[in-house]
Parts: C-alpha cells; sequence; structure tokens
C-alpha cells in the first residue's frame, strides 16, 4: 500500500526533490503495463504535490468510472478532476486570474513566482479536466447533460487553442534567439514575462501536453456526421483530421506523460475507426502500415500490456491472420485479469473472429458472456447471442435469446438497440431457422465492415449459404450481402449486378430500409474505380446521400459517403 498523501512542502523539507513530469509519466507507464493499482497508488501518494500528479490521480479515477460505469465510480470521478481544477486555479496558478486580466486588458506583469510553464502547464490540465468532466455528463445521455458538456466542451477547445498557439509562438520565439536571429523575445499573448527563462526542453513536453487534447479534438470532430458538422464549425469547434494525427503523433513522441495515451489514440485510429469509417475510401487496410511501425517502435516499452496486446490482435484481424488475432486476443484477456471492461473489449474481438471464421459456436460463447457480465449495451450483445446461437441450430435457445432482447432495449435513441431489438423481434415472429441466423451474422459482419477480414474459402462457404436463402422479404439483403463478398473476392462484374439488384427491391424496403441507400453507395464506389464510370459513381453517391432517410446507421453511411466524395476531389479537383 501506499504512504500518506504527500505535499511539495513535506517533501523538500526532508531535502528530497522530485520531478513531477518523469514521476507522472512513469505512473501512466505503470498503468499501461496492467499495473493500475499501483498506478493509482502512486498518484494519490503524491497528489497534493503537483496540480500534475492531482491530475494523474484524476485521469486514473476517471478511467476506472468509464470502465464500469458504476455511478458511485462516476461521481468519485467528477469530484476528482473539480479538485484538480480547484488547484490549478488557486495557489499562484494565475489561470483565472489571467481570464479577468484579459477581460479588463490589464496588461500588467502575472504575480511573481509563477513562471511561464506552470501558468501554461495549469490551463492545459483545466482544459483536460473540462473534457473529462463533459464525457462523464455526456454518458448520462439526458438533454440537459448534452447541452452542459457541449457547453463545457466549447470551454476546454478554446483553453487547448489559446495554450497551443502560445506555445508554438514561445518555441519561434526560442529557436530565433538561440540562433541568434533575433533579440531576446518580449511577452507573448500575456502568458510570458520578459524576465523568464525557457528551456527548448520544457516548452517540448509543454507542447506535447497540449497536443494529446488539441489533436483528439481535430480528429474527433473531423468524423462528424457531415449533416452535423456545418452546426459544430459554427460553435467555434474546427475539424481536420490531418492536423489532429499530426498533432497526436507529435504528443506520442514526446515526454508529457500523456505521450502513452497518444500513442493508444493513434492505434486506435488506425485500427478501429479508420477501417470501420472507411475513412480513406473503401480500402480497409488504411492505417495499417502506420500502426504496424508504431507497435514495433513501442511494444518492447510494454511487454505486458492488455491494450497492446489488442491492438497487435486488431492489427492481425486486419491482415485477415485470424487464427494469429484469436491468440493475440486469448493473451491479452489473460493479461487484463484485474480489468474487468478491457477483459470484454477482448471478448468481443473474440466473439467476431469467432463469427468471421464462421465458428459460431465460440463465438455464441463470448457473447453470452459480455451479455450477463458488461454494462455497455446487453439488448446488442443478447442479439449476437442469439444469432449465432441458431447459427449452431440451437433455434429453441436463440428464439429464448431473442426473446431477452426487448427486455434489455433500454437505450431508444441509440441505433445499435434499435436495430437489434427489430431484428430479433422479427426473427422470433418468423420463427428462426439455421439460414435466416447465418444470414443475419453475415449481415452484421458487412454492416461492422468486416466482411475484408474473411479468408476466400469462407466467404465463398457464406456465399452458399445466402443462395440458399429463399424468404422474398430477404431478397435485397440478401444480394445486398452477395454483392458485398463478390466484392471481397474481386468478382467486380458479379459484384455490380448484384448490387443492382439490391437497388431495384422495394420488395424488402420495409423490412430492412437500409438496403437501398447501402446498395446505392457500394455500387457508386465500384464504378469510381473505373475512369469512364466517374461520373455515375458519384451520381449514386449522391443519390444514396439525398433519396433517402430514416433508415437504419444512416450516420454511418454518410461519414463513409463524405470521405469517398472528400477522396474523389482529391484525385478529380471539381
Amino acid at each position: 500500500m501506499a504512504g500518506p498523501e504527500q505535499t511539495q512542502q513535506e517533501v523538500e523539507a526532508r531535502g528530497e526533490r522530485i520531478d513531477d513530469a518523469e514521476l507522472a509519466l512513469q505512473g501512466i507507464n505503470m498503468l499501461l503495463n496492467n499495473g493500475f493499482r499501483e498506478s493509482d497508488e502512486l498518484f494519490r501518494k503524491y497528489r497534493n504535490y503537483s496540480p500534475l500528479m492531482s491530475f494523474g490521480a484524476s485521469f486514473v479515477s476517471f478511467l476506472n468510472a468509464m470502465m464500469t460505469f458504476e455511478e458511485e465510480k462516476m461521481q468519485t470521478a467528477c469530484e476528482d478532476l473539480r479538485a484538480t481544477e480547484k488547484l490549478c486555479e488557486s495557489d499562484n496558478a494565475g489561470v483565472i486570474e489571467t481570464i479577468k486580466n484579459k477581460i479588463k486588458k490589464n496588461v500588467d506583469s502575472p504575480r511573481p513566482g509563477v513562471t511561464v510553464v506552470d501558468r501554461l502547464q495549469r490551463q492545459i490540465i483545466v482544459a483536460d479536466c473540462q473534457v473529462y468532466l463533459a464525457v462523464l455528463s455526456f454518458v448520462k445521455q439526458e438533454l440537459s447533460a448534452y447541452i452542459k458538456g457541449g457547453w463545457i466542451l466549447r470551454k476546454a477547445w478554446k483553453m487547448y487553442n489559446k495554450c497551443h498557439s502560445d506555445i508554438v509562438l514561445l518555441q519561434e520565439a526560442y529557436q530565433r534567439r538561440a540562433s541568434q536571429e533575433a533579440p531576446p523575445p518580449g511577452p507573448v499573448n500575456d502568458n510570458a514575462s520578459p524576465r523568464e527563462e525557457v528551456t527548448a526542453e520544457a516548452l517540448g513536453r509543454l507542447k506535447g501536453s497540449v497536443s494529446f487534447g488539441y489533436g483528439l479534438f481535430h480528429l474527433c470532430i473531423s468524423m462528424v456526421p457531415p449533416h452535423l458538422l456545418k452546426i459544430i464549425n459554427l460553435l467555434g469547434f474546427p475539424g481536420d483530421r490531418h492536423e489532429g494525427l499530426s498533432s497526436l503523433t507529435y504528443a506520442s513522441e514526446s515526454k508529457d506523460m500523456k505521450a502513452p495515451l497518444a500513442t493508444l489514440a493513434l492505434l486506435w485510429y488506425h485500427t478501429v475507426v479508420l477501417p470501420f469509417f472507411a475513412l480513406d475510401g473503401s480500402d480497409t487496410q488504411g492505417g495499417l502500415l502506420e500502426a504496424k511501425s508504431i507497435l514495433q517502435r513501442k511494444e518492447a516499452e510494454y511487454p505486458h500490456s492488455s491494450l497492446f496486446m489488442f491492438f497487435k490482435g486488431r492489427i492481425q484481424r486486419l491482415e485477415c491472420q485470424i487464427n494469429s488475432a484469436l491468440t493475440s486476443f486469448h493473451d491479452a484477456l489473460e493479461l487484463a485479469t484485474d480489468q474487468r471492461e478491457i477483459q470484454h473489449v477482448c471478448l468481443y474481438e473474440i466473439g467476431w473472429c469467432s463469427m468471421i471464421e464462421m465458428n459460431f459456436e465460440d463465438a455464441y460463447k463470448s457473447f453470452e458472456r459480455l451479455k450477463d457480465e458488461s454494462r455497455w449495451s446487453q439488448c446488442y450483445y443478447a442479439y449476437l447471442t442469439g444469432v449465432c446461437q441458431g447459427a449452431t441450430g440451437d433455434l429453441d435457445g436463440a428464439k429464448t435469446i431473442f426473446k431477452d432482447v426487448q427486455k434489455l432495449f433500454k437505450r431508444k435513441n441509440n441505433q445499435i438497440e434499435q436495430f437489434s431489438l427489430k431484428k430479433a423481434e422479427r426473427l422470433r415472429k418468423t420463427s428462426p431457422s439455421v439460414e435466416l441466423c447465418t444470414l443475419a451474422a453475415i449481415e452484421v459482419l458487412y454492416l461492422w465492415k468486416a466482411l475484408p477480414n474473411c479468408s476466400i474459402s469462407k466467404l465463398q462457404l457464406m456465399s452458399q449459404v445466402l443462395q440458399d436463402v429463399d424468404d422474398p422479404s430477404h431478397t435485397g439483403l440478401k444480394n445486398l450481402l452477395l454483392g458485398a463478398i463478390h466484392k471481397c473476392l474481386g468478382n467486380t462484374k458479379d459484384a455490380i449486378q448484384s448490387f443492382q439488384l439490391a437497388v431495384r427491391d422495394e420488395a424488402g424496403r420495409q423490412s430492412n430500409s437500409y438496403v437501398q441507400p447501402y446498395s446505392c453507395y457500394e455500387l457508386g464506389c465500384i464504378l469510381l474505380e473505373s475512369p469512364e464510370s466517374v461520373g455515375k459513381g458519384r451520381a449514386l453517391l449522391l443519390q444514396a446521400k439525398e433519396d433517402y432517410a430514416g433508415y437504419d446507421f444512416e450516420n454511418r453511411l454518410h461519414v463513409r459517403i463524405h470521405s469517398a466524395l472528400a477522396s474523389l476531389k482529391e484525385v478529380v479537383p471539381q
């Protein structure tokens, strides 16, 4: 167990001096190597030593809340984050005073004893705390919480943007002075004093610190559905994907405590977000080389990290090395003994890899455990459990699980839960068959962009199963899935024919409303690949975007259409 909490005065009274930046980085590295308890104890022991260590303790508290979604832990995280904010805004921090001075146009120099590095560090910590408080607010899924969270995020972004600009200016001024190209700089945006000496190392760490939040803002907002993006931009939020990636890369290579977190964010983007939203067109392999490069550079630093082992599995899955991916996910599962939510993420991937292999027995076991243990979306996990159970031939068991889906349906505004409920009800009422349950499993693999991860033999087996489905209400869906499989197999002519049949299917529009717009999108993407049919392809993408509304996963498709059109503009300027 850690000793009593240590203040800076108590530590220095013993003649000791602690490098809090180095200690904070050590704490985060400890956390990523599955030392959650040890990391928490370290930060809490020194939380009163400095704002940076206080922030470390609050971050671990926030992470614990997000991993469990337990109300008590979420409340504790909120209290810890506010305590860190309060610490930064007192004890000569100068943050609130600086803001007041800006309003009054007061140009007096800051109070003595407060360095520019300390002031900027505290401002960045306050912005970080506000982001995490906004996330905790959003989790409540109430309108007032969304409004409050949005307002907090806006304040945080302004602070990130201001700090980022100030640090860049300070770095430029330092470089000019170092090369004797200009005299020593004067004050920079009321955050610097001409009497203060700032080192290149301190500025580099500060820029790494602000670049994590600054980069995440840019990256996440760039992925917002296009019809919401204009509103968000009006509120003052930017969304430059390349700026976001560049900032996160800088943060990951810095000596700041958030460097390992920036590395994880980049791995998450390249192995989860990029392939799922097809942000580089329809190429599932996009970003794979970058992810492999990051992992090779960092893997040795985190030999016991369940998270890095998880991302290794994600890369292997994207490379269609499903057996290797399963081994990595099982290893990550064992490493995450005391981290329940990380175990659940690994179980989820094991379930998906098993579905990719059409091993529905193992998939069923993983999803059933998630249904029983996870607090995230038991409704969705129940649907996947029922589909896989039915695909194994246990139709009575599947029917029972489909009944449970309605009982577990809690989030009415959640598209995934709405889809799960609708599909489960239809399968339950029509008496599920092995063929229809297998079709439902292939449908989920398609919607979650997992078909490109399947082997040729499994894709051919899926095609045979789909050919045997003769239910008229599923004809459009069957053709959409056949088209997607032909596309993965490189059978372009057959893929086009299947997508065209799916687009023309009106009979199934009521039961599978998303089939026509998704088929338009798929057909458009194929036609974009040939110079002579680019015009037709673009027209189909616009048709998918403008002629359909109110279908399942509409926002998801709009992001993909927006990305495809943006890629087209880069190749063929409009």
